[in-house]
C-alpha cells in the first residue's frame, strides 16, 4: 500500500482533506468515517488518520476529483460546528500509529451506505485483521530527481510512476526496474527477456500447422469494411458510437507543446500502439482483449518500430507465424491512410478496454488518454 500526500483544512462546518491519488481510477474510492477515526482507500492508496477532533457521515460529505492533478478533495463534516480542530499542518502525528488491532469493518461504500463485512461466518467474525498498515508521509520527489529519471509515457513526458507504482505495474511492464535502469540497459533487457521467450518448437508448430493462421489471415477488421467519407478527400467514413461520444466528453482538452524529437516520439510511439492493436484484433478475430503489456524503450526509428514489433509477435502471443506480422503492419498502413477519425477510433477502444481492467487503467493515464486527445488536434 502506498501513504498518498496528502492536506488537512477546516473550515466552521468541515474537515477538507487533500489527497493525491494519481494514476488510479477516478470512480472508484472507499471512506470510514468514524469519530476522529478517517480511513481512505484508492488503490493502490491508503490513508488512515487519527483526527485531533470528530467528524461524522450524515449525508452532508462531498468528494470532488481533478483527473488532470489526480487530487481527490473530500469535505467531511465535523460533529461539533464550529469545533477548531488544533494541530492539522503535523501531518505525521495524524497518521494513526501502528499497533492496536481491530475488527471493525475497515471502509464503507458511499453509495450504498453499507458497511463491509468483517466476515460471513463466525470463523470469520472471530478472526481478527490488522489494518493498521505501516504508514509515512509520503515524500514528493523534487523536480532534479525527476529530471534525473527515465521519461516515457506520451511524449517522453512522465518520469516517477513506475518508482511509485512498482506493485501495480510489474504486471504491465516488459522489463522490470524499468525506472532504475538507461535507456541503452532497457534496450538490451528488453531483447534478452525476447530471446529467452522464444520457443523454437512453438514457432516450428505455427509454421507447418497453420490453419488456424489462414483463418485469421482471411478476417478482414472493421477498417477494412469502411466506405470513403464524403466530407473528407482520402479519409474514410468513421462512425463513433454513444459509449465512444460519452468518453469524447469526459476527456479534458489541452494543447501539447512539442519539440521535433519529441513529435517524432510520439508517432513512433502511435505506431507501435496501433500495431499491438492490430494484431490483438486479427488474432481474436474482433473480440479481442488488448494486451496490457506496455514497452517502455524508447525506438529510434520506424524500422525499430516494426523489428521490435515482429520479434514480439515470434516471441509472446498465441499466434507466432511471420504472415501475422505482415498482416497487422499492412492493417496498420490501412488504419493511418484512413484519417485521424479512424485512428481515434482505435485510440478510444483500447481505452475502453484498459479503463475495465486492472491494472492496465493506469496505462490510460500515461498514454492512450493523452492520445486520444493529441489525435483530434494533428493537422
Amino acid at each position: 500500500m502506498i501513504t498518498p500526500a496528502f492536506d488537512l483544512s477546516q473550515d466552521a462546518e468541515y474537515l477538507i482533506l487533500s489527497i493525491r491519488v494519481p494514476y488510479t481510477r477516478t470512480s472508484e474510492f472507499d471512506l470510514y468515517i468514524d469519530g476522529s477515526d478517517f480511513k481512505f482507500y484508492a488503490k493502490p492508496y491508503f490513508l488512515r488518520l487519527s483526527l485531533p477532533g470528530r467528524i461524522v457521515e450524515d449525508g452532508r460529505e462531498k468528494a470532488k476529483f481533478d483527473i488532470d492533478k489526480g487530487l481527490v478533495t473530500l469535505w467531511v463534516p465535523k460533529e461539533t460546528a464550529g469545533e477548531h480542530f488544533e494541530g492539522l499542518q503535523m501531518l505525521t502525528s495524524l497518521l494513526a500509529p501502528k499497533g492496536s488491532r481491530s475488527a471493525k469493518p475497515l471502509i464503507e461504500d458511499l453509495s450504498t451506505g453499507c458497511s463491509e463485512a468483517a466476515g460471513d461466518d463466525e470463523d470469520d467474525d472471530e478472526e481478527e485483521f490488522d489494518w493498521q498498515v505501516e504508514q509515512e508521509v509520503y515524500k514528493e520527489s523534487s523536480e532534479e530527481e525527476l529530471r534525473a529519471l527515465p521519461k516515457y509515457g506520451f511524449g517522453n513526458r512522465r518520469s516517477g510512476v513506475f518508482a511509485r507504482l512498482q506493485e501495480e505495474l510489474s504486471d504491465v511492464t516488459d522489463i522490470k526496474n524499468p525506472e532504475g535502469r538507461p535507456a541503452a540497459e532497457r534496450r538490451q533487457a528488453r531483447l534478452d527477456a525476447e530471446a529467452a521467450a522464444f520457443s523454437p518448437d512453438h514457432y516450428l508448430a505455427d509454421l507447418f500447422e497453420d490453419e488456424e493462421i489462414k483463418g485469421l489471415l482471411k478476417f478482414r477488421p472493421w477498417w477494412a469494411k469502411l466506405s470513403p467519407s464524403t466530407e473528407q478527400e482520402g479519409e474514410a467514413a468513421v462512425s463513433f458510437n454513444d459509449g465512444e461520444k460519452e468518453q469524447l466528453r469526459k476527456f479534458t482538452n489541452r494543447s501539447y507543446l512539442l519539440d521535433k524529437t519529441s513529435r517524432y516520439q510520439v508517432w513512433l510511439s502511435l505506431v507501435d500502439i496501433l500495431l499491438a492493436y492490430s494484431y490483438e484484433v486479427r488474432s481474436t478475430e474482433g473480440e479481442h482483449n488488448v494486451s496490457e503489456c506496455v514497452c517502455v524503450c524508447v525506438k529510434s526509428s520506424l524500422q525499430d518500430v516494426l523489428v521490435s514489433f515482429g520479434r514480439r509477435v515470434l516471441c509472446y502471443p498465441l499466434y507466432r507465424h511471420f504472415s501475422m506480422v505482415s498482416a497487422v503492419v499492412r492493417d496498420t498502413i490501412k488504419i493511418l491512410q484512413s484519417g485521424k477519425a479512424c485512428v481515434l477510433k482505435c485510440l478510444l477502444d483500447i481505452h475502453k478496454v484498459f479503463r475495465e481492467n486492472d491494472p492496465a487503467y493506469i496505462l490510460n493515464d500515461l498514454y492512450i488518454t493523452d492520445y486520444c486527445i493529441w489525435i483530434q488536434r494533428v493537422k
